[in-house]
């Protein structure tokens, strides 16, 4: 026997809108089913975030205060060298010092016996 069902325009509709309503239904049958495990993925995702979020505040605080101590470190450094280059400017200075008065001296001493000498022969000559 054949089908002899007429396969009209209304019952086609009738037909996808009942198909329709039916997967409707079973997405919001599914969704709601769900939502107790994608409310704990997110809770998830959120303690993840929040995690995250503490290494990150923890890894800078960790930077900062390394380039703080980096940078104290070269300050202080630098104060030593500029202290050690003024130490060795002042130990130059004070030596150059002491030479320049020892030749000075050295020069007074010289002329008095060049005028010892000088009155000795004016003596010897009067």
């Amino acid at each position: 026997m054949k089908n002899v069902r007429q396969n009209e325009l209304a019952d086609r509709r009738s037909a996808a809108a009942d198909a329709k309503a039916s997967l409707l239904n079973a997405y919001q049958t599914a969704k709601t089913a769900a939502a107790p495990l994608q409310a704990a993925k997110q809770a998830e995702r959120a303690s993840l975030i929040e995690a995250r979020e503490a290494r990150r505040v923890e890894r800078d605080r960790l930077k900062h205060e390394e380039r703080v101590l980096h940078e104290s470190k070269a300050a202080e450094e630098q104060a030593a060298a500029e202290h050690a280059a003024t130490a060795d400017a002042r130990a130059r200075a004070s030596a150059e010092n002491t030479r320049i008065a020892r030749v000075i001296e050295d020069e007074a001493v010289r002329k008095a016996e060049r005028d010892k000498r000088y009155a000795n022969r004016k003596a010897r000559q009067a």
